[in-house]
């Protein structure tokens, strides 16, 4: 049934996990709104034959309509559309909170191209190279202007802002391709923005992944090319950008707050209240840190709009994220020295 109403609705092939929820959804409005439609016309026939003019003289008659038929009107409508907002906000949270467990690729948009980082290498352009069955999250910005990553059988959009990151989540349960869509207009060549996902079985994806890392050619996925993982790039920006002059990364307080753990902890702010470090704050922080400022700590950080790229944005973002205890629940007096590599 889910296949025949897909191709009856001339939507696109469901190539992840939330593509099918979408459709589901998508179904029962559609079905609802035709059987109601369909409804509508039937009664409005029905009353056009049984109470039309007959004569020139006929009075109009004078329908009464009881009680429970009102409640009826009103109370099928509302349930209706309750129902569609349970059901819509239940996967609003669902693709709001991506897995734990989640591959996460850094997505940068650019006139007219897409970049995509992983962590611990490669990258590729325009071809981005995903395991089957497993939750990949994608960190997006951009380098320029908005752009908007779109994938149609992914049933997912996101936008590309630059200066910050978004993010969003996706499952693709097998093997095959998909097209990438800019689906905001950026310039001149906007409609040739276009990318594709590629879904490999996931012994085939560790394959890939290792060969780029060696820097073995892979002529079947065009595109792709070899980095350094992006947290050994992102301790040497902290180092040439000052960064562990005001930072430290052993827990130690100084003028600012420490990395050592900082992502995934609340910060609390100056006037109240807290914050989430995840690459959404930590970015803003980068851009603009006196939006939000950590409670305890004088506002002196300058900004690094237009001294950071997106790429060594996330870079900067992986190394902090790389800082964690090495001993839970121990002091920062425990910990060890910390001493940069290369240096």
């Amino acid at each position: 049934m889910n296949e025949l109403l897909r191709r009856l609705f001339f939507l696109p092939e469901q190539g992840s996990t939330f593509a099918v929820k979408v459709d589901h959804l998508h179904y029962i409005l559609l079905l609802t709104t035709m059987a109601v439609g369909m409804g509508i016309g039937a009664v409005g026939l029905f009353f056009l034959v049984r109470y039309r003019r007959r004569t020139a003289s006929d009075p109009t008659p004078r329908v009464v309509a009881p009680t429970w038929l009102e409640a009826l009107f009103i109370g099928v409508p509302l349930s209706l559309f309750l129902l569609w907002f349970v059901l819509g906000f239940r996967q609003f949270v669902w693709v709001m909170s991506p897995p734990q467990d989640a591959l996460d690729v850094y997505v940068t948009g650019k006139q007219w191209m897409w970049k995509f980082t992983y962590p611990g290498g490669p990258s590729a352009i325009d071809t981005l190279v995903v395991p089957a069955g497993r939750p990949v999250r994608l960190l997006l910005t951009s380098r320029d202007v908005i752009h908007s990553f779109y994938v149609p059988d992914f049933r997912m959009k996101r936008d590309a802002i630059p200066g910050r990151y978004t993010d969003l989540w996706f499952e693709a349960p097998k093997p095959g391709r998909h097209q990438v869509l800019c689906a905001e207009y950026c310039g001149l060549d906007h409609s040739q923005m276009r990318g594709e996902v590629v879904v490999l079985p996931p012994a085939d994806f560790e394959a890939w992944r290792d060969a780029q890392r060696r820097n073995l050619p892979v002529a079947a996925l065009p595109g792709a090319n070899t980095a350094e993982p992006m947290a050994v790039r992102g301790e040497r920006i902290a180092a040439a950008q000052g960064c562990l002059q005001c930072h430290t990364v052993t827990g130690a307080p100084h003028i600012g707050p420490t990395w050592l753990g900082l992502y995934g902890r609340q910060e609390p702010l100056e006037g109240g209240g807290a914050v989430l470090a995840d690459e959404a704050y930590l970015t803003e922080s980068m851009m603009d840190p006196l939006a939000k400022v950590v409670a305890g700590y004088a506002p002196v950080m300058p900004g690094y709009h237009s001294r950071l790229s997106a790429e060594d944005t996330g870079a900067l973002v992986e190394f902090i994220k790389s800082l964690r205890p090495l001993r839970p629940g121990v002091t920062a007096a425990e910990e060890p020295v910390y001493v940069p590599t290369g240096r």
